[in-house]
Formats: C-alpha cells, sequence, structure tokens
C-alpha cells in the first residue's frame, strides 16, 4: 500500500490581486509531495492557465483552477470548492504552506470536512502507506509524529524552508481543470473594496540568500537602522527578534522565529540577539550563522559558526565601514 494522491495549496506571490507565481513554499511542498505519491495535483484560486508549466516542471500533473477571484476573499471559496471535489475524488493528503492564506482555507476546510489539521509539520513521510507528520515541540528540542486515523483526506500544514524544492524530471505542463465553486451563500458575499500592500526593497526575507537580523541588544528603534544600513550593502534582508517586533520597532514582515518567518539562507547575522529558543527554531537552519553579543554566554552562540563577542554598537559599524571601504 502506497499514498496513491496529494493535493497541494498553491501559495500565489501576489494573492491580494488574484495572480503572480507559485511562491517558494509552494514549490517546496510540490518537490516533497512527489517524493512520496504516485500524482500529485496542484490546487489554485485563480487561473491555472498560466501556471501549468511552472506547476507541472515541479511535480504536479494536473491543475485544479476556480478561475477568477478578484474582489473576494479566498478562502471561503476555495475551501467550498476544495470540499465539493474532494468528495468526488478523495486524495489521500492535503498540503497547505504555513502562509496568511494557507492557513485560512486549511481551516475552513478542515470545519466543511470536520477534519482535524496537523500544524507545525516540518517533515512529512510514509508509514504503512499514510502520511505521518513530524512536529517540533518545546521550543524546537523535541519532536513528535502524528498520522490522522480517520477517512478523510489528512490535512497538513508545513513550515516553509521544510523541504527543498527541485523540478520534476519529466518536465511536463500539467493539464489544468475547472474546479467548481459552490454557492456559498452569507459566507460568501464579503467582498475586498481596498488593498494595501506594504512596499520593500530588496530580496524578501523567505528567499534572501542572506539576513541580518536585530533584537533587543540594539537599544532602541532608531538605532535599528544600523541593521538595515548593513542589509542594503550585503543585499540582505532586514530580520528581527520577536522582542523588538512586539516593541513596535519594526513591522511583523520582520520577524524570524517561531511565530514568525523560518529562514534557512546562506548566511544569517544576528546582531543583539540573545538567542530565545523561539528565535532558534526560525533560524537555526541557516548554512552559516554570525552572532554578535556582549554577553559571552548569550545562547546564540550555541548555535553559532563565527561568534563575536562585542557591543553591537561599535561591531556593526566598523564592519559597515570595512564593508564600504571595499
Amino acid at each position: 500500500m502506497s499514498v496513491s494522491t496529494i493535493w497541494v495549496y498553491t501559495d500565489l506571490t501576489q494573492p491580494e490581486e488574484g495572480h503572480g507565481e507559485p511562491t517558494s513554499t509552494t514549490l517546496e511542498l510540490l518537490a516533497k509531495a512527489s517524493e512520496l505519491a504516485d500524482t500529485v495535483v496542484a490546487v489554485v484560486g485563480g487561473s491555472g492557465d498560466s501556471l501549468a508549466a511552472t506547476l507541472g516542471a515541479h511535480g504536479a500533473s494536473k491543475v485544479l483552477a476556480t478561475g477568477d477571484l478578484t474582489g473576494r476573499l479566498p478562502g471561503p471559496p476555495l475551501a467550498a470548492a476544495m470540499a465539493d471535489a474532494i468528495a468526488a475524488d478523495s486524495p489521500d493528503a492535503i498540503l497547505f504552506g504555513t502562509s496568511y492564506d494557507g492557513r485560512d482555507v486549511a481551516a475552513r476546510l478542515s470545519v466543511r470536512l470536520d477534519a482535524p489539521v496537523i500544524t507545525n509539520i516540518v517533515e512529512l513521510n510514509e508509514v504503512d502507506g499514510a502520511l505521518v507528520g513530524v512536529e517540533p515541540v518545546f521550543g524546537g528540542n523535541t519532536n513528535v509524529t502524528t498520522k490522522f486515523t480517520g477517512s478523510t483526506p489528512g490535512i497538513f500544514l508545513v513550515r516553509p524552508k521544510s523541504f527543498a524544492a527541485a523540478e520534476s524530471p519529466s518536465g511536463d505542463a500539467a493539464t489544468v481543470e475547472a474546479l467548481a465553486v459552490p454557492e456559498l451563500g452569507a459566507v460568501g458575499a464579503a467582498k475586498v473594496t481596498n488593498i494595501h500592500v506594504e512596499e520593500t526593497e530588496g530580496p524578501s526575507l523567505d528567499d534572501a540568500a542572506i539576513v541580518v537580523a536585530g533584537g533587543r541588544g540594539m537599544g532602541d528603534a532608531e538605532k535599528f537602522q544600523a541593521v538595515e544600513d548593513l542589509a542594503k550593502l550585503l543585499g540582505a534582508a532586514p530580520g528581527a527578534s520577536r522582542a523588538i517586533v512586539d516593541a513596535g520597532w519594526v513591522p511583523y514582515s520582520y520577524q524570524v522565529g517561531q511565530t514568525g518567518k523560518v529562514v534557512k539562507p546562506d548566511v544569517y547575522i544576528a546582531a543583539g540577539i540573545s538567542g530565545a529558543t523561539q528565535h532558534l527554531v526560525g533560524m537555526k537552519g541557516a548554512k552559516h550563522i554570525i552572532a554578535i553579543n556582549k554577553d559571552a554566554e548569550a545562547p546564540i552562540f550555541s548555535v553559532a559558526d563565527l561568534g563575536i563577542v562585542g557591543d553591537v554598537h561599535k561591531v556593526l559599524p566598523k564592519l559597515i565601514e570595512a564593508i564600504q571601504s571595499r
């Protein structure tokens, strides 16, 4: 017995506009699904025609697309459409990335199917023909494995960067089929009347090869500018610990950690970050970690490849000066 079919929810890079390219997390999930199942189906909220080549190249043999959802919240129509389609052609499992839309659709689908969701997954394995999810607990110190025992498909919410994206050997474009959206009544009545998109410069935190992150040790919001300056010089993305996000120094989109973003850059520079377990969960997978902290006993040094024990307000300016002089 083996896993026959896995559906993968397709997050888009511009979901607020109803289009864009599949996110890096979507491509990671497609690669893992291709390892585990005979058939991989991508589910799209919007038109699937422009995505068929990319999704097919990464392992999907079929795309189920709702068609244009402009002006509508994606959660209600997608969850309803998926629930109806599952009743007719039940997959073994459905994978969602842990994104805003992924969590919304997964939660609504869970209610419609009366099925649980396994969240915070970092690994998926096949055991006796069923998928088993691996989830870190106690701040990442212990892993637990969980599987579904009911008759409904397993719904898994997977952390970004848990798997590596890879193109399929065949590389054929996926076929596109319509995913019918049923009448939703009052549930689907909400309309999007205005969209605010946060303007950013440089690489995104999710995909940056270099991340420069600051923590409470930076002192105050104004001094965090040194992190921004260093990130700009290195072509890096700025990041932050939860403490300074909660303090209002920087937006939530900067947060790295268990309740923020999980990153796996080539280089992660932690400036003034002590290294609480919650933060380490979000960045300890980086290839090279450089820590700057005046406390030689700071937990961040336990995962650092290079540690600088010193005042971040002296080290960062010197580092910026050295880079500018090259």
